[in-house]
């Protein structure tokens, strides 16, 4: 059984090959099904030399299968699953950006409160 500490890492070094916002639009892109590299660099508005590096990098860690048909070369996710763990990740985007919204708020009542005018003349 693997060690905590492997396990860990093994964690972190995808999370290392996710945490670019190409390849997280690459994931939710396939998320419903098969799609070839024209097509995703059109909808990803990318250049296609940039989606294929990211496919490849994608396909080394077995994240996506590849099938080609002719000149054409398919992708699709090999656990579908992921592009909804990532959707289930927004849930933390979301918090986070409220609690910057909520700190935003406290710091503009400090200031606001401090920038009071003197009312006894």
């Amino acid at each position: 059984m693997p060690s905590r500490l492997t396990v860990s890492r093994d964690l972190a070094d995808l999370l290392k090959l996710l945490a670019h916002p190409d390849r997280l639009r690459l994931i939710e892109e396939l998320r419903p099904g098969e799609k070839d590299v024209t097509g995703l660099a059109e909808a990803l508005d990318l250049p296609a030399t940039r989606v294929s590096q990211h496919l490849g990098q994608l396909r080394a860690q077995r994240l996506v299968e590849e099938r080609r048909d002719g000149r054409s070369h398919f992708y699709r996710l090999k656990h579908p699953h992921l592009a909804a763990w990532i959707l289930d990740a927004l849930q933390f985007v979301d918090i986070r950006n409220r609690l910057q919204e909520a700190e935003a708020i406290d710091n503009a009542r400090a200031l606001w409160s401090d920038a009071a005018p003197n009312t006894s003349h």
